[in-house]
């Protein structure tokens, strides 16, 4: 058995996926797996994923990444959410917290006892009963507790990084690991007669590297997956009409806001991300609603600081490939299917993909059942995501422009319609176990942009009103007297890596 075992891995990209990927499989094999990487420094990277989510604690461990000399390396800062601006009406403001809502009590979910509350006449907006809301709105900064007795223990966070310095970091660690990095574009792709399968890649500058599986890290070009294979993309611009972006970095403010912002603008939304040493900024629109020149233009009136480069121009079309493993080349991040950065989950859909393919991680004949496992799983992922990306554009009634228009009469998908006819039926969140988006990320959205719940579960009523009023009351007085003892978002950061910010 031993000797149909993989040995040889080549990997087509660098940027962000490609030396993730490469340090994962360096930790996770060791000497067991030659791991080669082809990159060109002739070929930009997209440079997406400078804000995350929770889920990249699970991968910075999984490559023994150690956090301060993480934050210190990648100019990172933490992230306790996303502040939504203009999206329900103009000037209004939601967030979105990486955290739960309340407090774990006995019986039925904390949002029902809230919600059977407020019939009862106690008023008391959701955002009170989040600290991690409070602390990024108060600008301040705490690691969650492992006391679940203790306020703490709901806390969530994630971080804002410089991505190209990220790919750096684990380009550094994944060559101290053995992986062996080879400059050159690709020139040339070599198949077997007998399956098609590939078996070598060849650089312009005549490199020839073999390989037992090959894994299409070449972003959007995806060079390996539909160059070679052919395999289709399924189009989601119909939901997701957002298809570019200018981005341009711009000075730090004095202090950082621990959380991402997303301010929503005549034909799409704005992201601001504050990283140590600048912050950066984009604004994501419809080209059949806004020139790049426009775009341009609206993103350089709306800086905070001053501009410290021109605008860069990104091009993408939302949706996927429903075969990203197909024979031995399995296809990673954007290569895979892209979903705008409304929701931070570039950097996510690059680790659950890697996390699959450790999981499912194949012999050198490659069988099939893995690949379509894998595909299912992926499929799953992002249908799952977009469906939470077009509830925020479905949703949007602060803004009457074309785009808005248009995306609050458009047939969204059928799995999504029923989830929130069922949310203002019932209050109840109908989700799948495996869903990356919990209960707290949907009623964040859903209650931020006015789609009010007309009822609550049943269960709630087995509990007496006094007590839960009082119990509900308690836990927002709680979270108000912890949030100012807590320390600055900077302070918090500059002790961790020994660094004022």
């Amino acid at each position: 058995m031993e000797t149909n075992r993989i040995r040889r891995v080549v990997i087509l990209g660098g940027g962000t996926a490609g030396w993730m990927t490469a340090a994962a499989l360096s930790q996770s094999f060791g000497t067991g797996l030659a791991i080669t990487l082809i990159e060109s420094e002739e070929i930009g990277t997209v440079g997406v994923g400078e804000a995350t989510i929770p889920t990249i604690h699970w991968f910075n461990a999984l490559i023994g990444l150690d956090e301060a000399e993480f934050l210190r390396a990648t100019k990172a800062t933490f992230k306790l959410g996303i502040e939504f601006v203009g999206w329900r009406a103009p000037d209004h403001r939601y967030f979105h917290p990486f955290g739960q809502y309340g407090a774990t009590l006995p019986g039925v979910a904390f949002h029902h006892r809230w919600r059977k509350a407020a019939a009862e006449g106690l008023d008391l907006p959701l955002e009170t009963l989040s600290l991690t809301t409070r602390l990024a709105i108060d600008g301040r900064f705490a690691k969650p507790s492992g006391d679940s007795r203790s306020i703490l223990s709901t806390l969530g966070y994630a971080y804002h990084f410089d991505a190209g310095l990220y790919a750096a970091h684990l380009r550094g660690l994944g060559e101290s690991r053995g992986v062996t990095r080879v400059e050159g574009r690709l020139d040339a792709i070599e198949r077997a007669q007998t399956d098609g399968s590939i078996t070598a890649l060849t650089t312009h500058r005549g490199a020839r590297i073999e390989g037992d599986l090959f894994i299409d890290c070449s972003g959007f070009r995806a060079l390996l997956i539909d160059g070679a294979l052919d395999e289709p993309f399924e189009d989601w611009s119909h939901w997701l009409p957002c298809d570019r972006a200018v981005a341009v970095p711009c000075a730090r403010t004095a202090a950082t806001t621990p959380y991402t912002r997303s301010t929503a603008r005549a034909a799409g939304w704005q992201w601001r991300i504050p990283l140590q040493h600048r912050t950066g900024n984009g604004y994501v629109y419809a080209s059949a609603h806004c020139s790049d020149d426009a775009a341009a233009a609206t993103l350089l009136a709306n800086l905070d600081g001053e501009a410290l480069a021109e605008p860069r121009l990104l091009r993408f079309k939302a949706g996927m490939r429903r075969r990203p493993w197909r024979g031995n080349v399995v296809a990673i991040g954007l290569s895979a299917g892209f979903l705008e950065p409304l929701e931070s989950t570039s950097i996510h859909l690059i680790q659950s993909g890697i996390a699959k393919l450790l999981t499912l991680f194949p012999d050198r004949d490659c069988d099939p059942g893995l690949a379509d496992r894998f595909n299912a799983t992926f499929a799953r992922d992002m249908d799952g995501i977009k469906d939470f990306l077009i509830l925020h554009y479905h949703a949007t009634a602060g803004r009457d422009e074309p785009l808005w228009r248009h995306c609050r009469t458009m047939a969204i998908p059928d799995g999504l319609r029923e989830r929130i006819a069922q949310y203002r039926r019932s209050g109840r969140l109908i989700l799948d176990p495996d869903e990356l988006f919990r209960e707290s990320s949907w009623l964040a959205v859903l209650d931020g942009q006015g789609i009010v719940a007309a009822n609550y579960n049943p269960l709630a009523d087995a509990l007496d009103s006094d007590t839960n009023c009082a119990q509900v009351r308690q836990i927002a007085d709680v979270i108000a007297r912890a949030a100012p003892t807590l320390p600055a978002h900077d302070a918090a950061l500059a002790q961790l890596i020994g660094t004022p910010i």
